[in-house]
Parts: C-alpha cells; structure tokens; sequence
C-alpha cells in the first residue's frame, strides 16, 4: 500500500498572503511547516477552519495547560493509532514536559507519571475516545473532583472531539510526520 504524505498533494501556488505568513511563523518557530497543514493547504477554506480550531483549543485561553491538552492529543491518538499525531504530539509532550512523559504517553499512558488531575483527566479522554456514548454525570464529576471546572470539560471534550477528526483524517491519507519531529526533545 502506497502511503500518502501531506506533500504528495496538490497544493496552491502561490498561497495566499496570510497563509504564507502563517506558514513562514511556523517554519521560522517549529523549522518547519507540519504535514498536516500543507495536506489542508489544497482548499484553504478547510485549512483556515482547521486552523482556526487547532488554534483555539490548543493555545486559547483555558484552565487546561499547553501540557495537559497536548497529552490530550496524544492519548486520543494513541488510542486510535494515528501515526501522525502520535509522532508529532509525542514531540510536543517531550518538549513541554520531560522525554520520559513524551514516551510514556505514546506507548501507554498510564505507565506515565502522573497526578490524580492528570489521571482523571486522561482517564475522560479515553472513555470519550472510545464510548463517548457511555459518559455519565458520574465521569463529569470525577473531573470535577479534581478541580476541573465545567469550562474545563467543555475543553476536555472538545479537544478529544478535535484529535478524534483530525486522527481520522491523517490516517485515512496516509498522512506522515515530518521527519523533524523524530529527534525533538530527546
């Protein structure tokens, strides 16, 4: 089976101004444009939706960390064997926390080092991965026990929501990571 990389597709040329400056912050910032953004850069309409989302959930205000969400993103997606974003998501979880996190993570979270918060966080982020159907007020609270507030679940949900759909997309394209993402934070 051929896989597809996010540069096997049709892309704009040229892109459009803002997407240019968009893409030239992220290869003067990361040293490299990610995958996953020139895969949606063929319909900027969808590029621009994308990141418009990924923007808020991961960099927006909320009670959750940069660190908590991007361990999000990497459960959801370790759940769901998506290459991409385990690779690139791992690299993230390694920056912003240690190489031992970063890998616990991908592998299987809850050999990972973590608190209660975290755990009970995480623990949500599985169910709504796997039987989103099954979460009863019994879960929310859980969270809430831990200090999580109702804005908080919202961002919980909705970041699991986000990964869940973006996991989807990348695996059924067969989208790569970016080789560079490989030896970050190692």
């Amino acid at each position: 089976m051929t896989r597809i990389s996010a540069l096997d597709l049709p892309q704009m040329d040229p892109l459009p101004p803002e997407t240019q400056r968009y893409f030239d912050i992220c290869q003067e910032k990361l040293g490299m444009v990610p995958n996953v953004l020139q895969a949606y850069a063929f319909d900027i309409t969808k590029l621009n939706a994308f990141t418009a989302m990924y923007n808020d959930l991961m960099m927006g205000p909320s009670g959750l960390s940069k660190l908590e969400r991007e361990m999000i993103a990497v459960v959801v997606s370790s759940i769901n064997r998506c290459w991409y974003c385990q690779v690139a998501h791992g690299a993230a979880v390694r920056a912003l926390g240690t190489p031992e996190l970063g890998e616990a993570m991908v592998m299987n979270w809850r050999y990972a080092d973590l608190d209660a918060r975290q755990t009970a966080m995480l623990t949500f982020a599985e169910k709504a991965t796997k039987a989103s159907a099954e979460i009863v007020e019994a879960d929310r609270q859980a969270l809430r026990d831990q200090g999580f507030t109702d804005r908080d679940i919202f961002d919980i949900a909705s970041t699991v929501g986000f990964y869940n759909m973006s996991n989807r997309v990348a695996s059924a394209i067969g989208m790569q990571p970016n080789p560079e993402y490989h030896a970050q934070s190692r």
